[in-house]
């Protein structure tokens, strides 16, 4: 098998991957666009005879410098994480922070105008407390955003280790019901074929090492048919020529991703419900074909079909446990379809989207 493949891309450590730079750029340069403009109208307001060209970069200038401040005040938050409950002391140091950040914003912006004009504005006693004003309240909306940011972070951080929490759970389900139909089919041939239980058993372990060594959430359809396969040959030792199998997968759809062991799991159903329970021959017939954006799989059997009570009810763990799966890998865009035939049969269905990656490949 392949190395293992998490649900989502992680970095050593167990962090999840950052934003690439280019993007956290464009994000700051758009979130401080509007205070910009804000900043440009106010100067405009107070003074009447600056045109609108001074104003926009004057306030640029401004704004720029009260950004790059801003750089600091990220700094500081990812070293001062929010408390619960709130603490005394954290408050304390916002404050001294924000007076700092404001004092640095209204000097350091002295500094630049002088440096753009030769000469820079005087700003001492009653006249700077409008400029230590608006620090503290850039440092606020720094700080706001940051922690609010950091916050969602962890709240998709947490939601995605639950999903591969809820993931390992439904794996670790899936193999004790493939072992317990495994151990049937061995138990089943001691008595009148004591040399094909013994192969069987040989079989049985290499598929549940397979399972159990497997931690990727997605596979490739063509490994997953290959598993298929080594399962169906435990299978044919205990139906002999009543089990038949088709294979109809267009190589396009050998590539597509689907969850592992999901195939086996329609198959399995298959030879549980449409061949077990009868004495004539069986086909299962596994097709598989991709479109645009989809994997479509299917699964179908000439057997008896099932019931609507166990239609209903998923028409076995195996199934229900996919469809838990499902929903936490892909939401409401993947499904699972049952239907049985009016003359008998089963059929069951999987519509999985494609990456984008797995979109160009065909």
């Amino acid at each position: 098998m392949q190395p293992a493949r998490p649900l989502a891309p992680a970095r050593p450590g167990g962090s999840f991957p950052r934003m690439p730079r280019r993007w956290v750029w464009l994000q700051l340069i758009i979130g401080w666009l509007p205070v910009w403009a804000l900043y440009g109208t106010l100067i405009v307001t107070a003074h009447p005879n600056t045109t609108l060209a001074q104003a926009a970069f004057s306030a640029l200038r401004a704004i720029a410098v009260a950004a790059l401040l801003g750089l600091l005040v990220q700094r500081l938050i990812d070293r001062l994480a929010w408390p619960h409950p709130l603490r005394a002391g954290f408050v304390a140091v916002h404050l001294v922070a924000a007076v700092a950040y404001a004092a640095a914003w209204m000097h350091l912006l002295v500094v630049v105008e002088h440096v753009a004009h030769g000469h820079g504005p005087f700003i001492a006693g009653v006249g700077a407390i409008p400029f230590l004003v608006l620090g503290v309240w850039f440092y606020i909306m720094v700080a706001g955003v940051s922690y609010a940011s950091r916050a969602t972070e962890r709240a998709a951080r947490a939601e995605a280790m639950a999903a591969r929490s809820q993931l390992a759970a439904l794996r670790s389900q899936l193999n004790p019901h493939f072992l317990f139909n495994a151990l049937h089919t061995v138990v089943q041939l001691i008595p009148r074929a004591p040399r094909q239980a013994a192969e069987a058993a040989e079989q049985i372990a290499g598929v549940l090492r397979t399972t159990i060594e497997e931690d990727r959430d997605v596979v490739p359809l063509a490994e997953e048919c290959a598993f298929v396969e080594r399962y169906l040959d435990i299978e044919r030792i205990r139906f002999g020529d009543r089990l038949q199998v088709k294979v109809e997968v267009t190589p396009d759809a050998a590539g597509a991703s689907l969850p592992c062991f999901a195939l086996q799991a329609l198959v399995e159903n298959a030879v549980r419900h449409g061949a077990a329970p009868r004495e004539e021959p069986t086909t299962i017939t596994v097709a598989g074909r991709v479109t645009a954006d989809q994997l479509i799989l299917s699964v179908h059997d000439t057997g008896a079909g099932a019931s609507p009570e166990a239609m209903a009810g998923g028409s076995g763990t195996g199934l229900q446990r996919l469809r838990e799966r499902l929903a936490v890998l892909y939401g409401a865009r993947a499904r699972l379809d049952l239907e049985t035939g009016a003359q008998g049969g089963f059929t069951a269905t999987l519509v999985i989207p494609r990456s984008p990656a797995e979109g160009g490949e065909s």
